[in-house]
């Protein structure tokens, strides 16, 4: 595994109050619960393709400055 995403998950995870054990336990639980992964795992569409294609760039992006302004231009 890649040391910086271990690290980065488990930071993630400790600020949930869970270590890495509980949280591979708890995500197995959830592949048998639900009988397959607890999220889907799919090929992007071409749109969502591009737009993943456009952030890796740097291009076409929009930002704000805060979440205020940003849920005011999105309504």
């Amino acid at each position: 595994m890649e040391p910086g995403l271990k690290h980065e998950a488990e930071m993630i995870l400790n600020k949930l109050g869970l270590n890495a054990s509980q949280a591979i336990t708890l995500f197995y639980r959830q592949i048998t619960l639900r009988k397959g992964l607890p999220f889907d795992v799919r090929i992007p569409n071409a749109e969502t393709w591009a737009a993943m294609e456009d952030a890796r760039r740097n291009r076409n992006l929009t930002g704000w400055d805060d979440l205020d302004t940003l849920f005011r231009d999105e309504a």
